[in-house]
């Protein structure tokens, strides 16, 4: 039986692996290991950073209860940033979109950053205890419950504002909208015209 018109021609088990497959193959291991090399050194920076500077920050005035609390609020706060952002009126030039786009990824590391810091603070899982490196900083624990009591209460609270303004705006809105329609203003055209 030949081919009909538009079919694939069916191929046999005789097709070559190809070098411009085995490129393509390589190719991908390469950016993964790259990719992962680069995530695993960032990481590490990341936590060494935090491991050096953690202690700096916690014998501050107020000590690790306020640094927890101050890097709780620096969380909200990006949080709520991003999220006005990235819900930005959607178009526009290209100069507005990038701003936007920028100012969504700088929140975006104020809201992730401060867990990311305080996670990084404390002792790995798999810590060896005597290992000077993984020893527990005096204070961190307490930073971190700091953190998510004041990053939770500050969030918790902005919920209840925002939720409380949008419902009188949508009771205003209401009252607008009633005060049109007893005009004769807010009916449909074809209610209107007879």
């Amino acid at each position: 039986m030949g081919n009909q018109v538009g079919e694939e021609p069916v191929r046999g088990a005789g097709n070559q692996f190809r070098a411009r497959d085995g490129f393509g193959i390589a190719g991908a291991v390469v950016v993964l290991v790259v990719t992962l090399a680069v995530l695993l050194l960032v990481m590490g920076l990341w936590k060494r950073f935090a491991r050096e500077t953690a202690p700096t920050l916690v014998d501050l005035p107020g000590g690790s209860w306020t640094m927890g609390g101050a890097l709780g609020l620096i969380t909200v706060f990006g949080a709520i940033g991003a999220l006005r952002c990235g819900a930005g009126a959607p178009g526009g030039a290209g100069l507005a979109r990038a701003l936007r786009a920028v100012g969504t990824a700088v929140c975006c590391v104020a809201a992730f950053g401060p867990f990311f810091y305080l996670l990084g603070s404390l002792p790995g899982k798999n810590c060896r205890s005597y290992d000077a490196s993984c020893a527990y900083l005096p204070g961190t624990g307490s930073a971190f419950l700091a953190y998510v009591v004041g990053a939770g209460a500050v969030g918790w609270l902005f919920y209840r504002w925002d939720r409380a303004r949008r419902e009188v705006y949508a009771a205003r809105e209401r009252e607008r909208v009633r005060r049109l329609r007893k005009k004769g203003k807010g009916k449909s055209r074809a209610t209107h015209g007879r």
